[in-house]
């Protein structure tokens, strides 16, 4: 029978020869043939050749249902390819909280003072302003003085004062020698006397009433000043004048010296 040849029966049926996976002569040997399912059978036969002789190669995978004989270990398979990527596990538990840190160490010093900062630059100018409410200030004063000739004026009567150093709001009247009020408020009164030859008893009159006083004793040649300043809340037609009493009218004035009366308004009354 040619080499590679068996004449044992077929799975398939009959006795044709076919190839077998060791050569079939000299003494009997193993056996092996494919069946219809694809699996090896491995018969008895005899005894095995000469080693030299055999081209039998062991398959390197046999399955669960094939009959080996002993024989020699074959080498390593290839390996495999990589498997595929696996689904990612599951969360893990939430570990235990950890203790507290250390506390920090002790504050540095106080740094130093740092450089001023460049000047910035000049801002927008702003929106105009809304328009005033256009009311007009009340306005009133007067400032008055005696001429060398009005000198120690009659006791008992408004002194007459004759110079004038403002009165544009005409609000002291030179006929009865007194301010009259137009506006009410409150109203700062002065006067500046020049005293000689006799003592001096002055007083600022507000309708009749002697409201503030003051003199100076001065006897002789020599020359003195009284002066007063005062605040007074007055009402619309109240009348304010000066004069002297009890004969001590002193009131001088000459062209290096003056006696003068000021008055004028603070701040009037809201309407």
């Amino acid at each position: 029978m040619p080499h590679g040849l068996c004449s044992l029966p077929s799975s398939r049926g009959g006795s044709a020869p076919h190839r077998c996976c060791i050569p079939c002569h000299k003494s009997t040997f193993l056996h092996t043939r494919i069946t219809e399912n694809g699996l090896h059978t491995v018969v008895l036969l005899g005894l095995a050749p000469e080693p030299s002789e055999l081209s039998f190669r062991p398959p390197p995978v046999l399955l669960a249902n094939t009959l080996i004989g002993s024989g020699t270990a074959g080498s390593p398979g290839v390996p495999g390819k990589p498997g595929q990527k696996g689904e990612p596990g599951r969360n893990g538990t939430a570990g235990e909280k950890g203790e507290p840190g250390k506390e920090g160490g002790i504050i540095g010093p106080k740094g130093d003072r740092g450089y001023h900062g460049m000047r910035g630059e000049r801002g927008f100018r702003g929106f105009k302003g809304a328009k005033g409410s256009g009311v007009p200030q009340k306005c009133s004063a007067f400032s008055v003085g005696i001429s060398p000739r009005k000198s120690f004026p009659p006791s008992g009567f408004p002194i007459r004062f004759d110079k004038v150093f403002y009165n544009d709001e005409n609000h002291f009247n030179f006929t009865s020698n007194s301010f009259t009020c137009v506006h009410a408020g409150v109203y700062v009164f002065s006067f500046h006397i020049t005293v000689r030859n006799q003592p001096l008893r002055a007083t600022l009159v507000v309708n009749g009433s002697r409201r503030v006083r003051t003199r100076d004793s001065l006897y002789g040649q020599d020359i003195d000043q009284a002066s007063t300043l005062v605040l007074l809340r007055l009402a619309v037609g109240d009348q304010v004048w000066m004069e002297t009493f009890r004969d001590w009218n002193g009131v001088y004035a000459s062209s290096e010296d003056d006696s003068i009366f000021s008055g004028f308004l603070l701040y009037s009354d809201k309407a």
